[in-house]
């Protein structure tokens, strides 16, 4: 087992290390027509890009490119087909007590068990309950960190269509102003792309789904330059894998105390090998936000401690207001040191849209909503309080 001494020594290695080639994965997409193939979504894209010529991505391949072959057909999740089922029922119930704490207490912790009953109720299959397992066994190496595995994914959360759709690759940035401290704040940094694999997932959109019944209409402390106005919320998925070795420490957030510069952040644990649960491996504490940031978990003042949890089970779940609590992790620590560590999760930071107004925000650029070309998907929302009338 490392103790505290030996972490202090581990290396922070800083760039090839942890490589993994990735299998080619065969193009699922969906069967169905929804708001990203329609003439008037496409019009609106074209327009969005001749109205702004200094876009940083204008020499990406064009968004409306030739959809790729379908090698197969997968079935989406879609709530409104689960209306005659008991089992919906019982889960939106629960998911609107979930919500009721979570409006309370600004944030909540789920159990796996319940997780997985609420998934299911909302229509993911088990077998994709099981996929949701090993998805993390296809990652690519992080841009800035030689422990990690990772993979991105944009997401639109959009209330006035009430569905949530993906979205075109774009970089991803935090910086100190947003409570984030560390060697690659403020760099623009580059993910390879989650891929239908997840995507596609039904566990994973009722994951998705479960998010937008918890967070939507929530009033939360508000951030600078984001649009609060805006009926359409950002939602930036990473599936992670933090990596312990015998001669690297995986730090699940190397960064310290911090706030994830969004409204509302998610974390779901997949699973973990050779991590010692029992040595308090990955536990996230929740700090005051007079807490200091990029402050060790270790050098935290027991005053501004406001509580601690561990993802333990497939599908234990953590939602918490960003804007109200930072927060800090432990590292992964190896039951056996002579082997490697792991740690896989998904990881949901969702947020108002950046406004477009020359204010300075980090994400200004790189913030669009036009929806992914190569990589679509669309599933329909359940949204609190909405009154849905015949055939909604």
């Amino acid at each position: 087992m490392l103790t505290s001494t030996v972490m202090k020594q581990l290396p922070r290695a800083s760039t090839r290390s942890l490589r993994r080639p990735i299998q080619a994965a065969s193009t699922r997409l969906q069967p169905h027509r929804l708001y990203h193939e329609t003439p008037n979504s496409r019009a609106s894209v074209e327009t969005a890009r001749s109205l702004n010529p200094t876009d940083p991505l204008t020499n990406l391949p064009p968004t409306w490119s030739p959809a790729p072959t379908i090698t197969g057909n997968r079935p989406q999740l879609d709530i409104t087909k689960q209306v005659f089922k008991p089992s919906y029922y019982q889960a939106v119930a629960e998911i609107m007590k979930l919500r009721s704490k979570y409006i309370t207490n600004r944030s909540v912790f789920i159990e796996g068990s319940d997780m997985a009953s609420l998934l299911l109720g909302l229509g993911a299959t088990r077998a994709d309950l099981d996929a949701l397992q090993r998805v993390s066994d296809n990652l690519y190496s992080d841009p800035t960190l030689p422990f990690r595995r990772s993979r991105n994914g944009r997401f639109c959360f959009d209330f006035s269509t009430s569905s949530v759709r993906r979205l075109e690759f774009q970089p991803f940035a935090l910086s100190v102003e947003e409570d984030f401290k560390r060697h690659d704040s403020g760099q623009i940094r580059v993910f390879d792309e989650v891929q239908d694999e997840l995507q596609l997932n039904t566990a994973f959109q009722a994951l998705l789904v479960f998010k937008g019944m918890i967070c939507h209409g929530v009033a939360t402390a508000q951030r600078p330059r984001l649009d609060y106005y805006s009926d359409k919320w950002v939602c930036t998925l990473f599936n992670l894998r933090t990596v312990t070795t015998p001669s690297i420490l995986g730090e699940p957030a190397l960064e310290g105390v911090h706030t994830d510069g969004v409204d509302h952040t998610m974390t779901t644990y997949l699973g973990s090998e050779n991590m010692d649960l029992a040595a308090n491996s990955a536990v996230t504490f929740m700090h005051d936000m007079n807490e200091e940031t990029g402050a060790k978990y270790t050098e935290i003042k027991p005053q501004n401690l406001r509580s601690r949890v561990q993802h333990r089970h497939f599908l234990d779940t953590l939602l918490l207001v960003d804007t109200e609590n930072k927060h800090s992790l432990s590292p992964v620590l190896p039951v056996d040191g002579t082997k490697e560590a792991m740690r896989d999760m998904l990881i949901f930071f969702t947020r108002r849209p950046v406004k477009k107004d020359g204010g300075g925000h980090i994400s200004e650029s790189i913030d669009s909503f036009r929806p992914h070309g190569e990589l679509p998907m669309e599933v329909p929302l359940f949204l609190p309080g909405k009154i849905y009338g015949k055939g909604q």
